[in-house]
């Protein structure tokens, strides 16, 4: 997996977004990408994701050597950001297995008992979605995002409302997702900068990297 972005930028009306970056970034690998509140973390991760067009470059992705179509971009993805929604009258494996079965996944059932098993949500698969915490919300985002095993994983600040019990299972998964596939981590926690061993940090003025 390869994510490559050229001239990279985004505006929101009259107000910058994501200020013009380049980068490369090539599986296996977790990357953090850091930077002040504002500066485009988020933006640029849905705009890897296929979620928003760039106002002007190009993000670009590639498995195997070849480019990834727009249309196929939804298989090797895997997103979870705090806009991502649910339904809240259905049951947490309810949630992932409609969402499993609308994609198509094989083996619907084991997927989301796999995911499940991941973020430590395997007890709580009947529980109501309106019912669950921000921090259990907050693991049946990343649930969700796993679900299709995606060689691409975007999280927007994943640790958000995460117990410590929650950040255990965080580190274990971008351990385990970055020793094959690629990890794009957006976040100002520190704690989640020390999982990732490249750096991208959004200045407002471009791109920086550091180790």
């Amino acid at each position: 997996m390869r994510v490559t972005a050229r001239a990279l930028a985004h505006r929101y009306g009259p107000q910058r977004g994501l200020e013009p970056l380049s980068f490369e970034v090539v599986a296996p690998a977790v990357v953090a990408v850091t930077g002040p509140n504002g500066v485009g973390k988020s933006t640029l991760l849905k705009i890897v994701a296929g979620l928003l067009e760039p106002s002007r470059g190009e993000a670009t992705l590639a498995v195997g050597g070849r480019s990834v179509l727009a249309a196929e971009r939804r298989r090797c993805v895997g997103y979870a950001g705090p806009e991502l929604s649910f339904y809240p009258e259905l049951g947490v494996a309810e949630n992932l297995t409609f969402a499993a079965m609308t994609r198509g996944l094989p083996a619907p059932a084991v997927r989301v008992r796999e995911s499940l098993d991941r973020v430590g949500l395997s007890r709580h698969g009947t529980e109501r979605v309106a019912a669950l915490s921000s921090g259990m919300m907050q693991r049946l985002r990343i649930a969700f995002a796993l679900l299709h095993r995606p060689p691409l994983l975007l999280l927007d600040e994943p640790g958000n409302h995460l117990d410590d019990e929650g950040r255990v299972a965080l580190r274990a998964i971008v351990a385990e997702e970055g020793r094959a596939g690629l990890v794009l981590l957006a976040t100002n926690d520190e704690r989640e900068w020390r999982l990732a061993e490249r750096r991208i940090e959004l200045s407002g003025r471009g791109l920086g990297h550091s180790a």
